[in-house]
């Protein structure tokens, strides 16, 4: 199985990246972290802000796998504890179907596009930083699979 993470915003500061490389190549080869950056929408270009997420949605469609479970983060979304994020992925896996996690730009994810969610899921009560967000999600994906094959790694 895959697990995409599809996120807007190309850069990233240096230290991010590195960070979301560390738990990226974690991952065993039953289960690939891979992470699709679409370009962001350029801000203040004379397009409004339903035009800018409109746009970043045809590009996150665009790098989308055909029949992948989609889960959007968002601020309204379910918060997981690790455990039940275990069981969600474990849930994911059992499905046989890759699975995409789905980042939106400043602005967030166009409604349509969150109409086409599998499921929602939040991160934090916190607003965080792009970067931090992307970090964050692989941690605790590793961390959640982790739990699934009892790895030393989480503690209760």
């Amino acid at each position: 199985m895959r697990l995409w993470l599809v996120a807007v915003g190309q850069r990233q500061p240096a230290w991010a990246d590195t960070a979301y490389e560390d738990f990226a190549k974690r991952f065993p080869p039953e289960l690939k972290l891979e992470l699709k950056a679409v370009k962001a929408e350029p801000r203040g270009a004379g397009k409004s802000v339903e035009q800018m997420m409109a746009a970043e949605a045809q590009r996150i469609e665009a790098a989308l796998p055909k029949g992948v479970r989609r889960i959007i983060l968002d601020e309204r979304g379910h918060q997981r504890t690790t455990m039940q994020l275990a069981e969600r992925l474990k849930l994911w896996m059992g499905e046989g179907r890759d699975a995409a996690l789905i980042i939106g730009g400043p602005d967030g994810l166009h409604p349509d596009l969150k109409a086409t969610a599998d499921e929602t899921l939040r991160l934090s009560d916190l607003t965080l930083p792009h970067a931090f967000a992307r970090v964050l999600l692989a941690e605790g994906l590793y961390r959640a699979w982790t739990v699934m094959v009892n790895h030393p790694y989480h503690r209760e």
